[in-house]
């Protein structure tokens, strides 16, 4: 899954929060010189990667994709699911989007020093941008795929994939809906058994 999805599966609980945030800067067992709670974010944020990778309905959305974009329709399903969340919010969550976004932004920012360089370096673009709140409509999806494209070089060919979104709407929409139905039970049970553990 894409921010968004791994910021909102984090139940509200700050620490963990961050390190399900900034999961995917942290290689092997460096997760380790977190404190504990961040590192309960990191290792959910890893368990919600596997149970994605590994579903049926996530698979299928891929698929689609394959084709055209190779190993790289597993990153466009993601950003396509982001944007189905922040479209949908108000089903997921009782809290606006626009004050869930700018109350993970002052989160981000209270916490600058804790956070890994990768994550420093694109947090003052990912405000200023106001990126999770861009994902609910297709222009903002477009940027993040064009930006994508951009950090490969143009060879994963990204920036088309919102034509594929445009085509497909109605089914990538279907598909994410069934799937995060599961996905929310499946972080909420990981997320219980951390906290306890």
């Amino acid at each position: 899954m894409n921010f968004l999805a791994h910021i909102y599966l984090s139940f509200g609980d700050d620490e963990i929060t961050l390190g399900n945030f900034f999961a995917d800067h942290i290689k092997g067992n460096k997760y380790k010189h977190f404190p504990e709670r961040i590192q309960k974010g990191i290792l959910l944020h890893r368990e919600i990667d596997t149970f994605t990778d590994s579903h049926p309905i996530a698979k299928q959305s891929s698929k689609r994709l394959h084709k055209n974009y190779s190993h790289y329709s597993r990153v466009i399903v993601d950003i396509f699911y982001d944007h189905f969340l922040a479209k949908n919010w108000s089903a997921y969550s009782k809290v606006a989007l626009s004050s869930f976004v700018e109350n993970f932004y002052d989160l981000l920012q209270k916490n600058y020093a804790v956070l890994p360089l990768p994550t420093q370096r694109i947090m003052p673009y990912m405000i200023s941008g106001n990126w999770l709140l861009s994902y609910a409509n297709l222009d903002g999806i477009s940027k993040v795929l064009n930006g994508m494209n951009r950090r490969t070089k143009n060879k994963s060919r990204m920036n088309h994939a919102i034509l594929d979104l445009e085509e497909h709407y109605e089914a990538f929409e279907n598909e994410f809906t069934q799937f995060f139905e599961e996905l929310i039970i499946f972080s909420h049970e990981k997320y219980n058994f951390l906290c306890e553990n």
